[in-house]
């Protein structure tokens, strides 16, 4: 599906430490792969234990789990809306992606210098937000400009248009974020076509030092009261920590590693399986003697839409889903013993794909 998302940060945050971590191709499982479209562009595999449990049970000739792509974005300044710096470059990526993870410094270290001269991650978070927002601001006045004129002459659509784009405008001037906007669901149709940066959903990473990877710290405790009208999720992360764990060479030596710390999974997966969520994303698998493949599609997809992932043909020609819970394929270990069990469904068009699905479409073109 092509599913991005971007990171942000400013300079000596632990944004590019943790990138790095993230495109390092033995990552933080026995089967993390990474591959380079760009130099700041990686694909990397959304870990699920759930796929790697069907294909010891289905023995495939090959497995396709679900990727995502994490875009690193550099360049950004204050002044980044005006094109100081990488400023237009920065903008340009960022817009193409579907989600923002924001990483924050909550870690003191003199050896570490900070651009502004200390560690405020509220500070630094403000930075960014406000050039992301003047740039918004910029994009939402040249559609008002638009559509100002159909307004006055009583156009209502135009009309309609142009008070919701005000009530963004004025959300902006007040230094708020697109994403909160007092908007209703079906009126932000009008600001699909201008790709609001601050209208992306949005996670905070906190990069902590190794004491603080458990519990957080003061500045963790200030980032979450500072977001939390936002809806966002807040992630606590040690890029050090992580660094560390990139270095070691086997799955074995990178579990010893994180039962040491008293962790269960590294910041690094925590943060792939969290973007999933950010984007609202759910899966489902099919699985056969050739393949065992995840799918990625948006939650609330049903059976006809789910089917057109794989191809468009499989949407236009569809009869029937042939459906099996992933937890009853895992007891009965096979599809012809979840049939014989009775837990195989039959399901039409309006039937809406669960998490873990594992389906078998049949359809006529």
């Amino acid at each position: 599906m092509g599913l991005q998302c971007g990171i942000v940060g400013l300079p000596n945050v632990g944004k590019s430490t943790l990138f790095n971590c993230l495109s390092n191709a033995r990552a933080q499982a026995a089967n993390f792969p990474f591959c380079t479209i760009e130099p700041n562009v990686g694909v990397i595999t959304v870990p699920d234990e759930r796929i790697t449990k069907l294909a010891e049970l289905v023995n495939p000739q090959r497995v396709v789990p679900n990727v995502i792509e994490i875009v690193d974005i550099a360049g950004l300044v204050k002044g980044a809306s005006k094109g100081e710096g990488l400023g237009n470059q920065f903008l340009a990526n960022i817009r193409a992606t579907n989600a923002i993870i924001h990483v924050l410094r909550c870690f003191d270290d003199d050896n570490v210098i900070h651009v502004d001269g200390s560690v405020d991650p509220i500070r630094d978070k403000e930075i960014i937000d406000t050039e992301l927002q003047l740039k918004d601001l910029e994009s939402i006045e040249k559609k008002i400009s638009k559509v100002a004129k159909g307004a006055q002459i009583g156009d209502k659509e135009q009309k309609k248009a142009f008070d919701v784009l005000t009530v963004y405008k004025n959300h902006l001037l007040a230094g708020k974020s697109a994403r909160t906007a007092p908007v209703a669901d079906e009126d932000k149709e009008y600001i699909e076509d201008i790709w609001l940066l601050t209208a992306k959903p949005v996670m905070y990473v906190c990069n902590v030092d190794e004491k603080s990877v458990n519990t957080g710290n003061a500045y963790v405790e200030q980032v979450k009261a500072a977001v939390k009208e936002e809806n966002a999720q807040v992630l606590i992360i040690s890029a050090q920590i992580e660094s560390e764990i990139a270095q070691l060479d086997s799955y074995e030596e990178r579990q010893m590693f994180l039962d040491d710390l008293g962790l269960q999974q590294s910041g690094v997966a925590q943060l792939i399986k969290a973007a999933y969520k950010l984007l609202n994303l759910a899966t489902y698998f099919t699985a056969g003697v050739q393949e065992v493949r995840a799918w990625t599609i948006t939650q609330g997809f049903t059976a006809p839409q789910a089917a057109g992932v794989i191809h468009t043909d499989f949407e236009k020609g569809f009869i029937r889903a042939e459906v099996i819970k992933y937890d009853d394929f895992v007891k009965y270990g096979s599809e012809n013993a979840c049939k014989e069990a009775g837990k195989l469904s039959v399901e039409g068009k309006t039937y809406v794909v669960a998490d873990g699905d594992i389906m078998h479409f049949r359809f006529n073109v």
